[in-house]
């Protein structure tokens, strides 16, 4: 494996990924063709290229929701560091636990479980107390603008823009060391949308390393560190 310096948190390497569709007759697409960059503490990498280049399936393949069919993404994981691409389905689940947090463009939730309880539960399981989680989920609802009325409610009857919130606030409520975004200000008025682009800048600074999809002008250029085009690897295979 490459050797990597100390700010170095993720780095794909060769990544190439296609889907075929067998009720098309086979027919093969391609998606994208050895991708390779670094994510680094405290910055905030922008995916770029246009609708449809694979941006979001190569964030779902940094999640190891998809599988390349070429190429490593390296994820430093507390000391040691692991291959998503090789990883064993238990070892995936701990990056996730500990390390990798990510912020889809929907809500997807155990049904009828209350806003509350699907905030603080990853915390729980982390080994904070009932009362110091809830009270730390309690905050980042708060400043998310979710009423206190909802609280005791599950997201799945709320308004888009509040499923979006409980899903930020499902991520950010941990200082995940990763942070995977995929549209997270999509659906948001602007007071919320600042407070999330608040809450990118703050992972920052405490040395997260984030990558992120955002159409958002404005956001790119309030959150963003440095731009990676998809299309730009596709064109250079």
């Amino acid at each position: 494996m490459t050797q990597f310096d100390d700010t170095v948190m993720l780095h794909a390497q060769g990544l190439s990924k296609h889907f075929v569709l067998h009720n098309q007759g086979g027919v093969k697409i391609d998606v994208f063709e050895k991708v390779e960059f670094t994510a680094r503490q405290g910055e905030c990498v922008i995916l770029a290229g246009p609708s449809g280049s694979g941006k979001s399936t190569l964030l779902r393949s940094l999640y190891a929701n998809y599988k390349p069919q070429a190429g490593s993404i390296y994820v430093r994981h507390g000391e040691a560091w692991v291959d998503l691409c090789a990883a064993r389905p238990f070892q995936i689940m701990e990056v996730r636990r500990d390390t990798l947090g990510y912020v889809s463009q929907f809500l997807r939730v155990i049904p009828r479980v209350a806003t509350l309880d699907l905030v603080s539960e990853p915390l729980i399981g982390q080994g904070l107390t009932e009362e110091a989680a809830r009270k730390r989920a309690e905050t980042i609802l708060t400043r998310l603008r979710i009423p206190e009325a909802l609280w005791s409610l599950p997201p799945s009857t709320f308004s888009g823009g509040e499923q979006q919130r409980v899903n930020i606030a499902m991520t950010f409520v941990q200082d995940y060391p990763i942070l995977l975004l995929d549209e997270p200000t999509a659906s948001l008025d602007k007071d919320n949308r600042e407070t999330v682009i608040a809450l990118i800048n703050e992972a920052k600074g405490r040395g997260a390393a984030i990558i992120g999809i955002f159409h958002d002008a404005e956001v790119r250029a309030a959150v963003g560190t440095r731009s990676y085009d998809v299309t730009e690897a596709r064109q250079a295979a």
